[in-house]
């Protein structure tokens, strides 16, 4: 068998000349990263071999999987894992959910699958790309609808938009999700999701965990810890907190567009807390603490943030 070699390191135009010999039949075999998993449409190719397939992402298999049975001869996708050692748990998952989508519909239930095991956007924050333990899950349709509502209603200011729409980013390190033990169902856990991520008052937090509990059980850790996120979320907005980062070592904030309704007291607060708290140079604070375990952090960065919000709203902190 002939062999062809492609990798993305190679210069364009011996990239071009390779991809386009192997397309014309002068080689049997193309052996090559995952940089042919989208884009190339062989008619030709029939079987695929993909090497450690554990490794590749839920997306990238479907697309790597797509190279092959474009022609009208059936075609062979393997997928290869070690033999000598097991794979992840997410891993696992992701081959299993690609064994399952066979039929018509494919795309969509591979782009539900995948914002599950992957994690959408920032749950906490409007980004559209990030891990779920780096927050979150702000929807980014619902956002579209908003901005739409707004304009609709004569709002024209970008600034009042994105007044309304803005949301803190936070980062804990730590795994906050609905997992799929306590809620089989994936419809139904981004369902759940999406209505987590309108609620701003926390005593609409709490009747919502109440109806979970009711629904499915005793909330898992992952669950309670997603809880204590929305809660924080809400005292971030109210602090007007565009930032929160916790480590094992302390928290670290920044304000939106460097603001704090209540600049005075924030400096007295700062400053009783002597060598525990400081302002860098880029205007972040950062609280200095031992915070082992994620709970330790959650628990430090709502009592952080209850105090900053009573300073916000004209209160003394506690």
């Amino acid at each position: 068998a002939k062999v062809a070699v492609a990798h993305g390191q190679m210069p364009a135009t011996e990239l071009e000349s390779v991809m386009t010999a192997f397309y014309e039949g002068q080689y049997d075999v193309l052996l090559s990263t995952a940089i042919v998993e989208s884009g190339l449409d062989i008619p030709s190719a029939n079987t695929l071999i993909v090497h450690r397939a554990d490794m590749f992402g839920l997306a990238q298999l479907y697309q790597l999987r797509g190279r092959v049975g474009r022609g009208k001869i059936r075609a062979y996708a393997l997928f290869t894992v070690p033999a000598s050692k097991p794979v992840t748990d997410q891993a696992e998952k992701r081959l299993k959910v690609l064994q399952s989508l066979d039929g018509l519909g494919a795309g969509f239930m591979l782009a539900s699958h995948d914002l599950d095991l992957r994690g959408a956007g920032n749950l906490l924050g409007d980004e559209q790309s990030g891990h779920i333990k780096e927050v979150g899950y702000e929807l980014y349709q619902k956002m579209l609808e908003e901005a739409v509502a707004a304009l609709k209603a004569g709002v024209g200011d970008d600034d009042d938009i994105a007044d309304t729409q803005w949301s803190p980013s936070i980062t804990i390190g730590t795994p906050v999700m609905i997992p799929e033990h306590y809620v089989s169902d994936l419809t139904l856990r981004l369902g759940l999701y999406k209505r987590l991520s309108t609620m701003h008052d926390n005593a609409e937090i709490e009747g919502f965990a109440a109806e979970m509990v009711d629904r499915f059980g005793p909330l898992p850790d992952e669950v309670e810890q997603l809880f204590a996120l929305v809660r924080i979320k809400a005292l971030c907005r109210r602090a007007n907190i565009d930032k929160l980062e916790a480590g094992p070592r302390g928290i670290i904030l920044s304000f939106r567009d460097n603001s704090f309704a209540e600049p005075e007291g924030l400096m007295r607060f700062i400053q009783q807390q002597g060598s525990l708290a400081k302002v860098r140079p880029d205007m972040r604070i950062v609280f200095i603490d031992d915070f082992p375990k994620p709970a330790q952090r959650l628990k430090g960065a709502g009592r952080i943030l209850k105090d900053l919000v009573k300073i916000a709203e004209g209160g003394k902190a506690a």
